[in-house]
């Protein structure tokens, strides 16, 4: 299969190494700047590959799978393009576009040209999701509470979505409400100033009651460590370090009220991998072009209307906002 890339940042050039171990044959990699193509040449990527075009690559190279890894504000454009010179398969980096209408618009091309669209929330195919998914279907750990997350200031969009995501996929159902506290101060984003990521506070909640909380204050500055609490357990992940911590309530105490939460447990520390982007995305795009269980846009539209919401909580007293049909669908935000 043909595969081109639009976009060559970061993201961009890992997916380059994620078409090569596929062995897909790249046709195609784009981006405005020259210096970003100078990097690619260095890991393999010949000049003659090179575009600055999108438009003048996808009608040249024809590709079927095309990989959008720009920044947000072009995501549904260069989506709708890639729909439009026939591309059957589509993996588009998150978060997944600037507003609602976007995620639309990039979700009614694919649907009405037999597309097939991933976002790349790849929280599914990493082992300290997978693992603790396993974790907490489990008996001993009587269902699933509450998931926290505990980190530096890395964005509430750039990585919070993906959390979002993640809370989805493991609940099974999407959330349905959100409440926020956005930090005051704004730190000057990475990627150019017309970019803006906020940092602060954010709570989901799910129809049956699961609650998800989000801790990325702008004076925090240290690691990702996630919680998640039931009714007889709590897993700890140190996702940076690779390690789980485990506490469950000794069999014979497990049908005690959740009142007795003194009673005696059983500990187990399990190694993982630690976090990567370049094998998780490997996965991502292995399942979209094997018909596995892809990260899709509904998905990553879920996780863009729970951000919004979080917007307009924060904006509107920090009261709680419902994940549905009234969010403001055509209002862009200046998310990287």
């Amino acid at each position: 299969m043909k595969a081109a890339i639009i976009g060559a940042g970061r993201m961009g050039l890992r997916h380059v190494q994620v078409v090569q171990s596929l062995g897909l044959e790249l046709v195609g990699l784009c981006d405005r700047r020259p210096d970003a193509l100078r990097q690619a040449q260095e890991i393999g990527v010949q000049p003659s590959l090179h575009f600055h075009d999108p438009g003048v690559m996808l009608r040249a190279a024809r590709p079927e799978c095309v990989i959008v890894a720009t920044t947000c504000p072009s995501h549904a454009e260069l989506s709708c393009l890639a729909v439009e010179c026939g591309a059957s398969h589509i993996l588009c980096e998150k978060p997944m576009a600037s507003s609602l209408e976007e995620c639309d618009r990039m979700l009614e091309a694919c649907h009405a040209s037999g597309v097939k669209l991933a976002i790349n929330h790849q929280m599914r195919f990493m082992e300290q999701y997978t693992r603790a998914r396993e974790i907490i279907l489990s008996d001993a750990f009587g269902g699933l509470g509450s998931v926290t997350v505990v980190a530096g200031n890395f964005g509430v969009a750039m990585n919070g979505t993906h959390y979002f995501e993640m809370f989805r996929y493991l609940t099974d159902e999407p959330a349905v409400e959100a409440v926020a506290w956005f930090s005051r101060n704004r730190v000057p984003n990475p990627r150019g100033p017309e970019f803006e990521d906020r940092a602060g506070a954010v709570r989901l909640a799910t129809a049956s009651g699961r609650r998800f909380y989000m801790e990325v204050s702008d004076d925090q500055g240290h690691g990702v460590r996630v919680v998640y609490a039931g009714r007889s357990g709590v897993l700890v992940v140190d996702e940076l370090a690779g390690v789980m911590t485990l506490s469950v309530r000794d069999e014979k105490h497990r049908t005690e009220p959740t009142t007795r939460y003194g009673m005696p447990c059983v500990d187990t520390t399990i190694r993982i991998e630690p976090a990567d982007s370049v094998a998780p995305s490997r996965a991502v795009l292995a399942a979209l072009l094997g018909d596995g269980d892809w990260p899709s846009g509904e998905d990553g539209r879920l996780a863009v209307a729970a951000l919004v919401a979080a917007y307009c909580s924060d904006e509107g007293g920090h009261l709680p906002v419902r994940i549905d049909a009234s969010l403001p669908r055509g209002r862009r935000f200046p998310w990287a």
